[in-house]
């Protein structure tokens, strides 16, 4: 069986955070596909959540459900790398603590 070379990234983000992401991705070369960089693709999604006590929440009230539009980004990068890719996002992403998904990629083609 072939091993995991890649693996995809899932992050979800506000729509204004999306420049600095691509940044991001970009200066640890996720999205590198053949003789193409920064390739990525995004829906709009909407977000729910509640925050609870002690919780600083970027957009919100405490014990209040919130929704807001935000972006569904994804991304392949290597597998070896999805460690500083993820390091990456963090230092951009504006949330307390951001949903990022690193899902293995059984093949990239077929």
């Amino acid at each position: 069986m072939e091993d995991f070379r890649y693996c995809k990234i899932e992050v979800f983000i506000p729509a204004t955070h999306l420049a600095a992401l691509q940044q991001a991705l970009q200066s640890v070369d996720a999205g590198h596909i053949g003789n193409y960089d920064s390739c990525l693709s995004y829906s709009e999604v909407t977000g729910c959540w509640r925050p609870l006590a002690g919780s600083k929440p970027y957009i919100g009230e405490e014990n209040k459900i919130s929704s807001e539009p935000e972006l569904k980004v994804e991304v392949t990068c290597l597998t070896e790398k999805a460690d500083i890719t993820v390091e990456a996002v963090k230092r951009v992403h504006p949330y307390e603590e951001p949903v990022i998904y690193v899902i293995p990629l059984y093949r990239t083609s077929f």
